[in-house]
């Protein structure tokens, strides 16, 4: 009896051991070590050693089912990026999976929490922080209550307004703008008075941010002038198509005197935190983080041999809390915030796939599937309080092999909100150069600039990105009112056998001109737009500022405000094909800039202005625009739309558009799908439906 006890202990000892050797399964845990073995019951603290647990795995045996990193629940504290090599690979059938325990939340943030607050008084509180003086770890984000809080600025609302500029170009260069330049920027007098109580500090660490047409310029003011009614930046020169100038706006952000509005925060460089507290707030029920890391993730294969890294997932996670530094420079105009990186990037990879994943709280993009990456998703994966936008796909330059090219990337089911905090003309989702990929059921909205873009070739040279699904998505409440030009879906250059289909796109308001819901921008070309619903754009639903061979059919186009239909560059061939649309208004005019000049085949739509029967087309009427052979099947009718002044765009009957062959579609299926409680993720705040209209009604009526 004693000697089959003996057999039995060694027995289940041998499989402990292969258990402990052998398993696929790796642990995490916030109360493990690194020096554990990384079992359930002794858990590693970190990804990073468990990523090396794995590499010893692979090394050992030839798994033949996933390896799986499995983090507890709870909160880990990040102090650098996951790094994933070609040494992590995993293969089609054992993928490394990183994913958290069943039931459980794992949070991994890039940031510490700030203890140790003190009352200065009643509405001020303040921390002493040594590492700021000691280590020179100044930081520009500040994260209270799991919500990001504003760096002291000025105006604390809305912006001010540029006089003039004059700029003096110390070193032209060889490009289109000059290399160095500095530019004299005159300021209305009733806005500099904050400037006269400037610091020596304040020099180095403030930032003046414009806001001009689709860019942002940052950049640290070098002086005044004029007793300050003139404040001089440097560093490049404007760039000539879109310098700053009297239409532009900014507002200054970071010095100690702007420290005025509740939930407001400044950080001195010998290390004192200031902070206004919200109503409400106590020391004792409010938590602070700053972030110490900028990237949560960074997957690289090998750029000299070309190998990938292959067969990753991340499951189930939450990555919260990086940062953004400034540059000493500041920051140049760039469209879409093009070179600001990501808290998630990839180079060389393949199959890499996010499901269920969380970022938030962030300085940069969330995702970057940057050079040479191809058959990577991001599904349901909720983005938000992003310091940039969503998901970046592709490269903004063209390389020669075609293997360099990112293409098959999956974008579905996805939340992306609430972003542009640091970089307001960053997009929700964009594809710069880039082929294949689909964007579709995402829902979009809360950003400064466009929803999504696809494209980056200006003009009609050739361009990489092809074949681009973009569908199915609800992108809304966009612009805010405060930059311009701007698309729901906005594109660039050649993209033959891309489609734009079944997307709902409503309340895009931009600053001055440029808040269109569909937009085929220079040498749009090759392109389908289908069954989309576009209605409470500022300028029109669809604009082409120049592009060939289009094809704009099946869509809704209703109560945009200034105009429905928009076109700018007049040219020789056929720009576009306009059939089978419903437009519906009872505000502005049917057609803007060029429309009625322009290049188009248009026919069996159908036209319907609540005010009158007598709609213009152009400066001419129906009967005329008819005569110039556009149009020529098209209709003036009510199209019959069951509750159209609640955006209920259904139809009660189809006996009008089935004169024009108008297929219904169903635009309740554009947006997230899934489980309840993740639609229900998705709805957009009521508080800020609110805000957005009291601002579209406010620029209106400025307007007017």
């Amino acid at each position: 009896m004693k000697c089959l006890s003996a057999i039995a202990l060694m027995i289940i000892l041998l499989f402990s051991f292969q258990e402990s050797a052998y398993s696929q399964k790796i642990y995490v845990s916030p109360a493990g070590a690194d020096t554990s073995p990384g079992t359930a019951d002794k858990p590693l603290a970190t990804l990073t050693a468990a990523r090396d647990k794995a590499r010893e795995l692979r090394i050992t045996t030839k798994p033949d089912k996933p390896v799986e990193i499995i983090a507890e629940g709870g909160e880990y504290f990040m102090d650098q990026p996951l790094t994933l090599t070609t040494d992590d690979s995993g293969t089609p059938v054992s993928p490394l999976v990183f994913k958290a325990a069943t039931g459980s939340k794992a949070i991994f943030r890039g940031g510490i929490s700030i203890p140790g607050f003190e009352k200065v008084n009643e509405n001020l509180w303040r921390a002493f922080i040594p590492q700021v003086a000691w280590y020179d770890s100044y930081f520009e984000q500040l994260y209270v209550n799991g919500r990001r809080a504003i760096r002291a600025k000025s105006p604390n609302n809305g912006f001010f307004r540029v006089r003039n500029v004059t700029e003096t170009v110390l070193e032209k260069g060889s490009g289109r703008s000059p290399e160095l330049a500095v530019q004299k920027v005159e300021l209305d007098p009733a806005d500099t008075s904050d400037f006269q109580l400037f610091s020596r500090q304040d020099f180095q660490d403030a930032l003046i941010i414009f806001y001009h047409n689709w860019d942002n310029t940052r950049k640290r003011i070098t002086g005044f002038a004029n007793e300050g009614l003139s404040v001089y930046i440097a560093g490049e020169g404007m760039k000539p198509w879109n310098p700053i100038n009297n239409k532009s706006r900014y507002l200054v952000e970071n010095f100690k005197a702007a420290l005025d509005a509740p939930g407001e925060w400044f950080l001195e460089r010998n290390g004192y935190l200031w902070y206004i507290p919200l109503e409400g707030e106590t020391i004792e029920n409010t938590t602070f983080h700053i972030p110490v890391i900028k990237e949560f993730i960074s997957i690289q294969g090998d750029i000299l041999t070309g190998r990938k890294v292959e067969n990753v997932k991340f499951e189930n996670l939450v990555f919260e809390v990086a940062g953004y530094k400034t540059p000493p420079d500041g920051n140049e105009p760039a469209q879409a915030a093009s070179p600001v990186d990501a808290v998630v990037s990839l180079d060389f990879a393949d199959n890499i796939e996010f499901r269920n994943c969380e970022i938030a709280h962030t300085g940069t993009y969330a995702f970057w599937f940057r050079r040479s990456c191809s058959n990577c998703t991001v599904y349901q994966c909720y983005m938000h309080d992003l310091g940039a936008g969503g998901v970046k796909i592709g490269e903004t330059i063209i390389r020669p092999s075609v293997g360099d090219i990112t293409n098959r990337i999956a974008v579905d089911n996805n939340i992306v909100r609430d972003g542009g905090h640091i970089f307001p003309c960053a997009v929700g989702i964009i594809i710069f150069n880039a082929s294949d990929n689909k964007i579709t059921h995402n829902e979009i909205a809360d950003l400064r600039y466009s929803g999504i873009s696809v494209g980056w070739v200006w003009g009609y040279a050739q361009s990489p990105s092809k074949r681009n699904l973009i569908a199915f998505n609800h992108i809304h409440h966009l612009g805010w009112g405060e930059l311009c030009d701007m698309g729901g879906v906005y594109t660039l250059g050649a993209s033959e056998g891309t489609v734009v289909a079944n997307n709902n796109i409503h309340h895009i308001y931009s600053f001055d001109y440029g808040g269109w819901g569909l937009y085929t921008d220079e040498g749009s070309y090759g392109i389908i737009m289908e069954n989309n619903l576009v209605y409470a754009c500022k300028n029109s639903g669809f604009h082409q500022h120049y592009g060939k061979e289009n094809l704009i059919r099946n869509n809704i186009f209703a109560f945009n405000i200034r105009s429905q239909l928009q076109a700018t560059r007049i040219e020789e061939h056929r720009s576009l094909s306009f059939t089978n649309n419903i437009i519906y208004f009872d505000n502005g005019s049917l057609f803007s800039s060029n429309w009625h000049k322009f290049n188009l085949f248009a026919d069996k739509n159908v036209y319907w202005d609540t005010r009158t029967k007598e709609i213009k087309f152009g400066d001419v009427s129906f009967t005329g625009w008819k005569k110039s052979g556009k149009d020529i099947h098209s209709i003036i009718a009510d199209p019959l739309f069951v509750n159209p002044s609640e955006f209920d765009f259904r139809l009660k009957k189809n006996s009008v558009v089935r004169r024009i062959g108008f297929v219904p579609f169903d635009y309740s299926l554009a947006g997230v799908s899934g489980s309840e409680e993740w639609k229900k993720l998705a709805k957009f705040d009521a508080q800020l439906e609110i805000k957005f209209d009291n601002i579209v009604n406010q620029l209106e009526r400025n307007t007017n």
